[in-house]
C-alpha cells in the first residue's frame, strides 16, 4: 500500500472520465498512448495530460519498449489494484494497493522473514 495518499489529489484524478477510461483500458496489457487514445476516443494529447498525474500518484506504470529500426516507443500500465477510501474520526483515509509482479512478492517475502 503507498504512504498517505491525499484523498484530494486521488478523488481529483479519478473524477475525471479519460483517467479512468485509461486505467480500464490498460488493466489486462499495456497500451501505447496512441492505442489509449485510439480506445478514449481522445487525442493523444489529452492522453498524455491524463498519464502525468496518474503516474505522480503511481496509478500507472511507463515502461519504454524497443521497436523495430532501433527507435523506442513507451507502455502504460495500470498499477492500481484496488482504492479504499474510509471515514475515520479525523476525515478521509485512502488506501491504494498497487499491483505486485512475482518478483515483488518474492522479494517482500524474503524481506519480510
Amino acid at each position: 500500500m503507498s504512504e498517505d495518499p491525499d484523498v484530494t489529489a486521488v478523488a481529483t484524478v479519478l473524477e475525471d472520465d479519460c483517467a479512468r477510461c485509461i486505467l480500464l483500458r490498460a488493466r489486462n496489457e499495456p497500451m501505447s498512448a496512441s492505442d489509449l487514445s485510439e480506445r478514449c476516443g481522445v487525442s493523444e494529447a489529452t492522453i498524455y495530460r491524463r498519464l502525468e498525474p496518474l503516474r505522480e500518484h503511481d496509478l500507472v506504470v511507463e515502461r519504454t519498449k524497443p521497436a523495430e529500426g532501433g527507435h523506442h516507443y513507451k507502455e502504460y500500465r495500470t498499477n492500481l489494484d484496488r482504492l479504499t477510501v474510509d471515514l475515520t474520526d479525523d476525515g478521509f483515509e485512502v488506501q491504494v494497493r498497487h499491483r505486485e509482479s512475482m518478483a515483488d512478492r518474492f522479494t517482500r517475502l524474503i524481506e519480510d522473514m
